[in-house]
């Protein structure tokens, strides 16, 4: 008797999972062609700094997007804001894209990035790159009295972050609330990987950019506060 072989079939792919194994087959080759032009670049080749914590404990700067490739590479990308303009010259109407891309893992790394070229895709990519240089942590906690569950799933302290005439305040929910935000601020507090939040906003909050770049001041300034109390407790015990 001859022995049959048995095929597997593999399971037939979504369109979104496709695209998923698509983009990963793409990061590697592009991780694996990667040169690095900085001193960060090559330590991170090298493996001597392996987690995010390290670069931004010593405030090394990120000037290629690959270093962010390379430590982060279930990076999360939305396009905020996708524009036309239109600029006027002695030849005539020139078009471009302007593009907003936020990034980020939900696990307090965020990053904003804006990007302009003649066609859309690459305005998209340029956006996208300049938001994983710009990376940055975000401080997290549970700063609300009716919590205390000392889970990092809201801000840890009352926050105002500010764009242009917009004005918006982040203060601490206990966990279960959910984000009473807007959608602009939704999207930036769920990539950061904050999931309990109240705020108050005021000024042109239509213009979307402008809310999404005061909520990202916001989170920003909470390491700028939290460094400020740690300097003055030093200086009042000194």
């Amino acid at each position: 008797m001859s022995a049959k072989k048995l095929s597997v079939e593999e399971p037939e792919l979504s369109a979104s999972e496709r695209l998923l194994r698509q983009n990963e087959e793409e990061l590697q080759k592009k991780l694996a062609a990667w040169a690095p032009k900085t001193e960060l670049g090559r330590m991170v080749q090298r493996s001597e700094i392996t987690e995010m914590d390290q670069i931004f404990e010593n405030n090394y700067k990120i000037l290629e997007p690959e270093i962010i490739d390379f430590m982060l590479p279930n990076l999360e990308e939305k396009i905020v804001e996708s524009t036309k303009t239109t600029r006027v010259r002695r030849a005539g109407r020139q078009f471009s894209f302007r593009t907003a891309v936020l990034v980020g893992d939900r696990n307090g790394h965020i990053g904003l990035g804006i990007g302009t070229d003649r066609e859309r895709l690459p305005a998209v990519q340029k956006a996208t790159e300049n938001a994983k240089m710009h990376l940055m942590r975000i401080n997290r906690g549970c700063g609300s009295w009716e919590c205390r569950c000392s889970m990092q799933h809201s801000v840890p302290y009352k926050i105002e972050g500010r764009c242009a005439s917009v004005r918006i305040v982040l203060m601490p929910a206990p966990k279960g609330t959910g984000l009473v935000v807007g959608e602009e601020t939704k999207e930036v507090l769920e990539t950061a990987g904050i999931t309990d939040v109240w705020s108050r906003t005021k000024g042109s909050t239509a213009t979307k950019l402008n809310f999404v770049k005061a909520t990202i001041n916001a989170l920003a300034n909470i390491s700028k506060v939290h460094i400020s109390e740690n300097m003055s407790r030093k200086l009042e015990v000194k």
